[in-house]
């Protein structure tokens, strides 16, 4: 597949943890999707993240005012892309994996708490042979807490 997205797919609807961990290699503490609540192939994805006090990144950041870290924001709208990739272009059990590649304009808007229910939506921009563009944005309770476009690649995983 080449090109603009264009086709939409059937919904998929929700994933589950374990439909989520078949699709991903991530494992704890850096798996950070727990549900997929919506998937379109070769469109979009609502993805969400149930942030909790303990996350071990909060023992550092901040003492006294714990806020998820902007990059495992981004990581986590990646991770989503992730999901969407193997199901639009039927990767499960393949063995590919989805590399993060570039990150452009991310801009973090309102912090993201212990206790918050992190909402990330992700569309599909393009596909050119191995290389996904998507557009992703976070929220809390409907309130932007940051978005980002980046670039992900299709690759086998690296030999041992």
């Amino acid at each position: 597949m080449t090109g603009e997205v264009h086709a939409a797919s059937a919904a998929i609807g929700s994933i589950d943890i374990r439909g989520i961990m078949a699709a991903l290699p991530h494992r704890y503490p850096m798996l950070l999707v727990d549900r997929v609540a919506a998937l379109v192939p070769n469109e979009r994805i609502h993805a969400v993240k149930a942030v909790s006090i303990n996350e071990s990144f909060f023992q550092g950041h901040f003492p006294g005012r714990p806020i998820m870290p902007g990059v495992l924001i981004v990581e986590a709208m990646a991770q989503a892309a992730g999901v969407l990739t193997v199901e639009t272009l039927e990767l499960r059990g393949s063995g590919k994996l989805v590399y993060f590649m570039s990150i452009d304009g991310a801009k973090f808007r309102n912090p993201v708490e212990p206790g918050c229910l992190l909402d990330m939506h992700v569309e599909l921009l393009q596909i050119r042979g191995r290389v996904c563009k998507f557009i992703g944005k976070a929220s809390v309770d409907g309130k932007l807490c940051a978005e980002a476009n980046f670039v992900a690649m299709i690759a086998d995983p690296p030999e041992d």
